[in-house]
C-alpha cells in the first residue's frame, strides 16, 4: 500500500565528499561516478547500474557497475547491457508526438477527440483535453495507475494499445489545463495518438522515427529475443531476482522502453544538439527547443513540467533549477533518471536494478560538484507580508491528485506563519517568503500554493508528499444537520465532507450513531485511499458476495489478504462490523509494512478476542481512534472492541490513518524498547 513511504519524494539525500566547482571533464566525470557507484552507501541500493555522461557532443564517461545477473557473476556493460528505462520512455514518446507537430500532422492545440477514433470519454468541462495537456499533464483526468494484472507473464500475448486505453479510460474531473498531475495514462495515450496520426503501429514508429537515425540498436518498445538475451535481472527490495515480466499493453509508451546507456548518450548528444546526431535530425532545433521550456509551474520558483520532463529535485534553500529539466523512472526492479543541463549543453543518465532514490543523490552529488551556480539560495520578490487573518485561506486539508491517501493538513502558526503536517513527516513550520510562497523551516524547501479566479486557495505543491502532483484544497465544509457544532466527532466527520468523501450539501442528515457494515467499512476503506477495483471475476470464497453492491470492494480485500474465508464460507456483508474486526481489516493493510511486535508492550483493557489483539494493539499505539477510546487509570487502553463501529468513530478512524505522524510513533515505541 506504501502508507508508511511517500510516493514521490525523499529525504535530501546524505552528500558524499566530491569536491564542489570542478571542471567537468572526461577525468573527473569517470572519476564522479566512480566516487558515487562504488560507495558502500550506494552500493547497498543497486544490483547493477550503467550510466553515461555527456557534453558538447561527445561522451565523456560511460560505464557499468555490479552485476547484470548477480546469481551467474555477469557484470554490467554500458553498451550490452540492456535495462527497463521506465518513466524516461515518455521523454521519447514526445519527441516522436513533436516530430508529427513538426510535419503538420498533429498540433498541440488539437482536442484528443480528433485523434482517437470512436473511443468515448466523459468530459463536463467546456474545454477541450489538448494534445499539449497530454504532454505536460494538466489533463484533469482522473488518475488511473494500472490494473492488478497489468504486469504479468504471459511473454508470448500481445495486448493492443488501443484497447488498453477503450478500457480504462478516465472521466475528466478537473478542468483541463488547471492543475498538475503527473499521469502515466495520458502518456500512453499520446501514444496512441502518435500510432494513429502516423499510421503505423507505435513500436514500429518509434524504430523507424527515433531508434533507427539515432543509431539506437539496442533501443526498442519490442522485447525481442535479441534484446532480452541482453536485459538485466531486476531485484525486489529484499534483493531477491525478480522473474522476468510483460506488461499491458505490450508496447507500453508511458514506461516500456528498453534500451542501454550507450545508447542513451546518443539521444542526449542528438537532443543537447538540437536534434541533430551527425548527418541524421530527429526534430529541428525550435522543436528541442520546445521541448526544453516549462509549461507549468505553480511559482517562477517552482516548475513542474516542459513537453516530455519534469523539473528536477529541490535543492536545499534553492528550490527546482529552471536551468535543468529531468526524467525520472521506476518500474518492477529497476531505477532510472535522466537530465540535462540545456545551457552548458550536459546531459547525465543512470539507471539501476531496484527500485530506490539513489538517483536524487547523484543528481544533487552532480551539480554541487561542477554546477554549484544552479544550487544557490534563493532570492525572493517582493511582497506584503499576510496578516494571521489573512493566512487563514491557506489552511485546511489538502489531498494528493494522484494518491489520495496523501493528506496534508494546514494550520495557522501560533507566532506567524503556517504549520503544515503529514503522516510522515510530521509538523513543521511554513514561513511566508512571497505572496503565495513559502520556506518550510525543517526540509528548507519551498512549498507554494495556485488561487482560482476568486483569488481562493486551489492548489499546493510542497516537496514531501506532492513534488509530482498538486495536491486539490478541500471545500469548505457544509455540515450536517444532525452534527453540531459541540458534537465530538465534527471535525472527523467535517473533514472527510470537505474532501469529497461525503456529500457537501448543505442541511443533510449524517446519522453519526449507525451502525456500519462489513461490506461497507471494506468499500470505505478502499474509497477513502482512492482505490478504485477495475474489474471483477467473483473469485472470493464468500457465496453472499456475489452481486453484493461491495462485491468488488470484498474480492480485493480478500485478494490483498485483508480479510479471510474458506470455499463456501459467508462474509455476511450486510451484518454490523465489530471495532475489533475493523482494526484486524486495518491491521492487515499496514502489517506488510510495521512490525507488529512493536505494538507488543502497547497495553490493552480486558474485552479484546484474541485473535484480534495484535490488531487493536497496533491502532492503539497509532492513536487510529476518536474520543470515544481513552487510557484507564492503569494505563491501558480502552478500545472497546467488541463494540459495533459506528459511523462517527469510522471517520474519526480513517481521517487518523491518514494523518497520524506514523513515523514518529515508531520511533517512539522503538526507543521505549531500546531503553529497556
Amino acid at each position: 500500500m506504501g502508507l508508511l513511504a511517500p510516493s514521490a519524494a525523499a529525504a535530501e539525500p546524505e552528500v558524499l565528499d566530491v569536491p564542489p566547482g570542478e571542471q567537468l571533464n572526461a577525468t573527473s566525470a569517470e572519476a564522479f561516478l566512480d566516487s558515487i557507484f562504488l560507495s558502500d552507501e550506494a552500493k547497498s541500493q543497486y544490483v547493477g547500474a550503467s550510466a553515461i555522461i555527456v557534453k558538447d557532443g561527445e561522451v565523456l564517461a560511460q560505464k557499468g557497475y555490479g552485476y547484470a545477473d548477480r546469481e551467474s557473476g555477469q557484470p554490467v556493460d554500458a553498451a550490452e547491457s540492456v535495462f527497463r528505462i521506465a518513466s524516461v520512455s515518455k521523454s521519447f514518446n514526445v519527441a516522436a508526438a513533436m516530430q508529427l507537430v513538426e510535419q503538420g500532422k498533429l498540433a498541440l492545440e488539437d482536442d484528443i477527440r480528433k485523434h482517437i477514433g470512436n473511443i468515448a470519454f466523459e468530459n463536463p468541462f467546456d474545454n477541450p483535453v489538448t494534445v499539449a495537456d497530454l504532454m505536460k499533464h494538466t489533463t484533469g483526468f482522473r488518475i488511473h495507475e494500472g490494473n492488478q494484472d497489468d504486469i504479468h507473464y504471459d511473454l508470448d500475448t500481445a495486448y493492443e494499445l488501443e484497447s488498453y486505453i477503450r478500457d480504462n479510460f478516465p472521466p475528466v474531473v478537473r478542468e483541463p489545463g488547471t492543475s498538475y498531475m503527473y499521469d502515466n495514462f495520458a502518456s500512453s495515450l499520446l501514444g496512441l495518438i502518435v500510432q494513429n496520426v502516423s499510421g503505423m503501429p507505435y513500436q514500429e514508429y518509434m524504430d523507424q522515427h527515433l531508434f533507427e537515425p539515432l543509431g539506437m540498436t539496442s533501443s526498442s518498445f519490442a522485447m525481442s529475443e535479441e534484446l532480452t538475451s541482453r536485459m538485466v535481472t531486476e531485484y525486489d527490495p529484499l534483493d531477491q531476482p525478480m522473474k522476468r515480466y510483460a506488461t499491458k499493453p505490450t508496447y507500453m509508451p508511458d514506461g516500456g522502453m528498453l534500451s542501454t546507456a550507450e545508447d542513451m548518450g546518443k539521444f542526449m548528444i542528438a537532443f543537447l544538439n538540437g536534434g541533430q546526431y551527425g548527418s541524421e535530425s530527429i526534430l529541428s532545433p525550435d522543436g528541442v527547443k520546445s521541448m526544453t521550456e516549462y509549461r507549468v509551474a505553480i511559482h517562477p520558483l517552482l516548475p513542474q513540467a516542459t513537453y516530455g520532463f519534469e523539473a528536477p529535485m529541490q535543492m536545499t534553500a534553492a528550490g527546482a533549477s529552471t536551468g535543468v529539466i529531468a526524467k525520472s523512472g521506476g518500474i518492477g526492479g529497476t531505477s532510472t533518471y535522466l537530465f540535462f543541463l540545456p545551457d552548458e549543453h550536459v546531459g547525465v543518465f543512470v539507471t539501476y536494478t531496484k527500485m530506490g532514490q539513489l538517483y536524487s543523490g547523484v543528481y544533487a552529488q552532480f551539480i554541487g560538484a561542477f554546477f554549484p551556480e544552479y544550487a544557490k539560495p534563493l532570492k525572493y520578490g517582493a511582497y506584503v507580508p499576510k496578516s494571521q487573518n489573512e493566512l487563514d485561506k491557506f489552511t485546511g486539508y489538502y489531498r494528493n491528485l494522484r494518491t489520495a491517501s496523501l493528506l496534508s493538513y494546514i494550520t495557522k502558526g501560533e507566532e506567524g506563519g503556517l504549520v503544515i503536517s503529514d503522516a510522515f513527516v510530521g509538523p513543521r513550520p511554513l514561513i511566508q517568503v512571497e505572496e503565495t510562497l513559502f520556506f518550510d523551516r525543517m526540509t528548507y524547501q519551498l512549498t507554494a500554493f495556485q488561487l482560482d479566479e476568486n483569488g481562493d486557495v486551489a492548489y499546493m505543491n510542497e516537496p514531501v508528499l506532492h513534488a509530482y502532483t498538486y495536491a486539490q484544497r478541500g471545500e469548505e465544509a457544509a455540515g450536517f444537520a444532525d452534527v453540531d457544532a459541540e458534537h465530538p466527532y465534527r471535525e472527523y466527520i467535517e473533514a472527510m465532507q470537505s474532501l469529497g468523501f461525503y456529500d457537501n450539501a448543505a442541511g443533510g442528515s449524517f446519522n453519526p450513531e449507525d451502525a456500519v457494515t462489513r461490506g461497507q467499512f471494506v468499500e470505505n476503506l478502499w474509497t477513502w485511499l482512492g482505490i478504485v477495483p477495475i474489474s471483477t471475476d467473483g473469485n472470493t470464497p464468500f457465496a453472499d458476495v456475489v452481486n453484493h453492491p461491495s462485491a468488488q470492494y470484498i474480492e480485493m480485500a480478500y485478494k490483498m489478504g485483508l480479510i479471510q474465508g474458506k470455499p463456501g464460507g459467508l462474509f455476511n456483508p450486510d451484518q454490523p462490523i465489530a471495532r475489533q474486526e475493523a482494526a484486524v481489516i486495518v491491521w492487515r493493510l499496514l502489517n506488510a509494512e510495521v512490525p507488529s511486535e512493536l505494538f507488543d508492550d502497547v497495553p490493552l483493557a480486558e474485552g479484546t478476542d484474541a485473535w484480534a489483539v495484535p490488531a487493536v494493539q497496533m491502532l492503539a499505539g497509532f492513536g487510529y481512534y476518536g474520543p470515544e477510546t481513552e487510557a484507564l487509570e492503569d494505563g491501558s487502553i480502552d478500545f472497546q472492541s467488541k463494540r459495533l463501529l459506528s459511523r462517527a468513530e469510522q471517520s474519526a478512524l480513517f481521517m487518523k490513518l491518514l494523518t497520524v505522524p506514523q513515523q514518529a510513533v515508531l520511533e517512539q515505541l522503538i526507543a521505549a524498547r531500546q531503553a529497556q
